[in-house]
């Protein structure tokens, strides 16, 4: 499994969206962040598995959740560019490929 990393803009939005849902319920929160840690462990043990949203970027999307994880695959680890809020525009994230 490789390790993975996150783009500063992608930990903030995991940060805000995990307790934006805290806040509506504690187990909510714990929930969410359940969901998204099997969806970059999943990411991480199987990056090739997902479909290019955008090359090189490939995305995983939640199942209980409206939220996705975009993510590059790197030779050395896996970066996370975006946890994305499914209802936002779909290509809010694409700066953060130049930094």
């Amino acid at each position: 499994m490789k390790p993975h990393g996150f783009h500063r803009e992608a930990e903030a939005e995991y940060a805000q969206a995990a307790q934006d849902y805290a806040e509506i319920g504690p187990e909510l929160g714990g929930r969410f962040y359940d969901e998204m840690e099997r969806l970059i462990a999943e990411v991480c043990r199987w990056p090739a598995m997902y479909h290019y949203i955008r090359p090189p970027i490939r995305r995983h999307f939640s199942t209980a959740f409206p939220f996705g994880i975009l993510f590059e695959d790197r030779p050395d680890h896996v970066r996370i560019v975006a946890v994305m809020p499914l209802h936002r525009d779909p290509d809010y994230w694409l700066h953060r490929l130049t930094n």
